[in-house]
């Protein structure tokens, strides 16, 4: 048999077996991406495998540079792909892409092991800090304005004769409102 039909035939196996399987995704005839663990699990990692023209014979190409993996430490990756080299030496010459996904899945805990997840300025923040603050600024804009009988006798000479005041009269305090909201959110994000 030939690399290239040793290669149709495997491709067939695999899209008969993960077929529906939101874990595996073929991005071309030769090209493959295989996620261990559930998508909210922070010890999951995606697989990137691609052949070469001559595989099974020759090695697989196998990547952990997805976005998906980018809180990942460089040497979690780096034990991760070469525990995957080990099993692909010894499956040399066969087809192995099910064997390589079913032995990942099969040894997360293992490869994620060491594995603390990398944190961004955004994730730092707790949603109960965010809901705190959240309700601190709904508090702010319950507060009624009070009016002195000087502004209030002013606001009733700016009545029309239905006793609406003219379109247009508080769009100052709209600004001021939205700007202050805005000073608030930065706030937030930045704590």
């Amino acid at each position: 048999m030939t690399a290239n039909e040793d290669q149709e035939m495997e491709l067939e196996a695999l899209r008969s077996i993960y077929e529906g399987d939101d874990c595996f995704k073929e991005l071309s005839p030769v090209s493959f991406q295989f996620r261990i663990g559930d998508l909210d699990d922070s010890k999951s990692f995606l697989l990137e495998v691609s052949w070469p023209e001559s595989y099974p014979e020759t090695a697989p190409h196998i990547s952990l540079d997805a976005f998906f993996n980018n809180r990942i430490f460089l040497e979690t990756k780096q034990y991760i792909l070469s525990k995957l080299s080990e099993q692909v030496e010894a499956n040399l010459g066969t087809a192995m892409m099910y064997t390589l996904f079913e032995w990942a899945k099969e040894n997360q805990e293992t490869l994620m092991e060491n594995h603390q997840p990398v944190t961004s300025a955004v994730t730092l923040i707790s949603n109960s800090d965010v809901m705190n603050n959240s309700t601190s600024v709904s508090k702010k804009k319950e507060k009624k304005e009070q009016l002195t009988k000087a502004q209030k006798r002013k606001l009733i000479g700016r009545t029309d004769n239905k006793g609406e005041l003219p379109r247009g009269w508080n769009w100052v305090d709209v600004i001021k409102v939205t700007q202050t909201f805005h000073r608030n959110l930065k706030c937030v994000l930045f704590i």
